[in-house]
């Protein structure tokens, strides 16, 4: 099993649409400019008749965090955040090769996208509600407790993976220069969920083999 939802949240949540691939093989020697260029030109397009907050994507996930009890100017999801600072700077900020290809499929298609390194994380990801006791690790360094409730990416070893479902991975699993084995995951709500997940995990997978010809990518179910 490399991730599922708990049965509460398949019934909570049924406009839900996933999409998954399972990468071997990712190095940081991959030159993914040109690709991210593109994927960011069209997220720009995306931006020239409004905002980030008018995109029915994001509309979507709004409502899923105030169902959350999240309020969600304060607690943005993925794709919103990064929509937001290529609004504002002009650019989406550079991590590592396949982060920063990720970043720019989600941003141009206002769908969360997360990387997760796979050899961190303790037979699989189940999506479900934190108990509070869930370990989790923070990019500044502290050690957090997710809140009773708060629905989160959990392994199981009790470390969570990322918080307010689409807001923040933590580092422990991030995708970083010794990574080669990779869990890719998007998700969407909206009306047109099922149909825009699958073109987006249809690009990642084609471009990801352009941009490391040699590694292994197939596509799972959640």
């Amino acid at each position: 099993m490399l991730f599922c939802y708990s049965p509460s949240l398949h019934d909570e949540f049924p406009e839900r649409s996933t999409g998954l691939l399972h990468v071997q093989g990712i190095r940081t020697t991959a030159d993914v400019t040109e690709s991210v260029a593109r994927f960011t030109r069209l997220a720009a397009q995306r931006l020239t008749s409004g905002t980030e907050a008018d995109l029915p994507e994001i509309q979507a996930w709004r409502r899923v965090f105030s169902r959350m009890g999240c309020k969600p100017t304060q607690y943005r999801c993925a794709p919103e955040a990064l929509l937001r600072r290529l609004r504002k700077e002009g650019g989406l900020p550079s991590v590592h090769p396949f982060v920063d290809l990720c970043n720019a499929v989600s941003a141009a298609f206002a769908i969360p996208v997360a990387a997760f390194d796979l050899d961190r994380i303790a037979e699989g990801l189940v999506v479900r509600r934190a108990t509070g006791t869930e370990r989790y690790d923070s990019f500044s360094g502290e050690v957090e407790r997710p809140e009773p409730g708060e629905i989160i990416f959990a392994d199981a070893q009790c470390r969570a993976h990322a918080r307010r479902w689409t807001h923040r991975q933590s580092s422990y699993s991030a995708v970083s220069c010794e990574t080669h084995h990779v869990l890719v995951v998007a998700e969407a709500m909206h009306g047109t969920a099922a149909l825009d997940v699958g073109q987006l995990i249809t690009s990642l997978h084609q471009t990801i083999l352009m941009l490391w010809p040699t590694a292994l990518v197939r596509e799972v179910s959640a």
